[in-house]
C-alpha cells in the first residue's frame, strides 16, 4: 500500500487552504450554523423541543452550503482541465506553421543537413530528384554516415492513375509548369525509379525504396528526422511546416506507412548496373529487370528523355 510524500500532503494542504480561502463566504456560513446548530441541539438552559427543531434546521443548512461548495469546486476543477486541454491545443495548432516563397526551399535544406530518413509521397517526384536525392546523398557521403529514402510516387504503368495526375496538374496547375500529358507523367515517374536505382549503386551507404501507388495525389510530403514538411504543386500556394514530436507529425508517420503498404514495392536489388551516364540499352534492361518495362510506344529519344530527367532535373521552384 502506497504512502503519501510529505510534497504530496504539503500540496494536498496548500490547495485546502486555497479552496477555503476562494470560498470564504460559505466556509464563515458552514461554521456559524455548526456552531449555533450544536449550542441549541446540546444547551439545556434553551427550549428543548424548539432548540432541536431550529439545531436541525441549521444542521441541514450547512449541509446544503457544504454540498453547494462541493459542487462549486468540482466545477473549477472540470473548467481548469477543460482549459487545460484547450490549452494544450493551441500549443500543437501553434507548432503547425505556414510557410511561403523561399521560406519552402530553406526548409526542405534544414530538414536535409542531418537527417538520416527521408519520406516522400507525391506525384511523381521532380523536385525529389532534382534537389531531395542528390543533396540528401551528398551530405550522407560528406558525413559518412547512412540514409534510408522510401518514395511513394504513381505507378507509369497505370495509365488510369497517370491521366488522373495529368488532369490534376492541368486542371490546378499555373502556367509556369508547362504541359501535362499521360506520356509526360509517365516519363516523370520512370526517371524517379531510375534515378533512385542510379543513386543506389553509387552510395553502399543508401537504403532506398520506391513505392508506386494507383492513387494520384493532391499534395507532396517530406518527412524527414526533425519535421514534416506539406507542399502543392503551385508554389505560389501556402504549405505547412509541422515539427517532429507534434501529433501531427507522429499521425503522418502512420499513414505515410500505410499507404506505402497498398502500394507496388520494386525491389532495387534486382537492378542491373548502370553506367555514370546510362545508355537507352541499359535503361530498358533495368526496367525490365525490375518488372517495370517501358511502354512499346518508346522511342529511343523517349528513353533519351527519362534519362534526362533523372539525372540532369532542374529545380521546377527555381526563379
Amino acid at each position: 500500500m502506497s504512502r503519501s510524500t510529505p510534497q504530496a500532503s504539503g500540496r494536498r494542504l496548500e490547495d485546502s487552504i486555497a479552496w477555503a480561502v476562494r470560498n470564504a463566504d460559505g466556509v464563515v456560513a458552514i461554521g456559524l450554523a455548526l456552531t449555533v446548530a450544536l449550542l441549541d441541539v446540546t444547551d439545556k438552559g434553551f427550549d428543548e423541543d424548539n432548540d432541536i427543531v431550529s439545531g436541525a434546521i441549521l444542521l441541514v443548512l450547512a449541509a446544503l452550503v457544504y454540498g453547494s461548495l462541493t459542487e462549486r469546486r468540482r466545477r473549477m476543477a472540470d473548467l481548469r482541465a477543460a482549459t487545460a486541454g484547450t490549452s494544450r491545443a493551441i500549443e500543437d495548432l501553434a507548432m503547425v506553421r505556414t510557410l511561403a516563397g523561399p521560406e519552402v526551399g530553406l526548409a526542405h535544406e534544414q530538414a536535409r543537413r542531418s537527417t538520416a530518413r527521408w519520406v516522400f509521397k507525391g506525384g511523381t517526384g521532380t523536385y525529389l530528384r532534382a534537389v531531395t536525392l542528390p543533396e540528401c546523398v551528398r551530405e550522407a557521403q560528406r558525413q559518412r554516415r547512412s540514409l534510408s529514402m522510401k518514395i511513394d510516387i504513381v505507378n507509369p504503368a497505370d495509365d488510369r492513375v497517370c491521366e488522373a495526375y495529368a488532369r490534376f496538374r492541368r486542371t490546378f496547375g499555373h502556367e509556369d509548369t508547362g504541359g501535362w500529358t499521360l506520356e509526360r507523367t509517365r516519363k516523370e515517374s520512370y526517371a524517379t525509379v531510375l534515378a533512385a536505382s542510379w543513386h543506389r549503386q553509387r552510395l553502399d551507404t543508401l537504403e532506398i525504396d520506391v513505392h508506386l501507388s494507383s492513387v494520384a495525389p493532391a499534395l507532396r510530403f517530406d518527412l524527414s528526422d526533425t519535421c514534416l514538411i506539406i507542399t502543392q504543386d503551385d508554389p505560389r500556394r501556402v504549405s505547412l511546416y509541422v515539427e517532429r514530436g507534434r501529433p501531427l507529425y507522429d499521425y503522418y508517420v502512420t499513414e505515410l506507412h500505410l499507404s506505402r503498404e497498398q502500394a507496388v514495392k520494386l525491389d532495387l536489388r534486382e537492378a542491373t548496373p548502370l553506367g555514370d551516364e546510362p545508355t537507352v540499352d541499359e535503361v530498358r534492361r533495368l526496367l525490365e529487370r525490375l518488372g517495370l518495362p517501358l511502354p512499346a510506344s518508346f522511342t529511343d529519344r523517349d528513353v533519351g528523355d527519362v534519362i534526362d530527367k533523372a539525372l540532369h532535373a532542374e529545380d521546377p521552384y527555381r526563379r
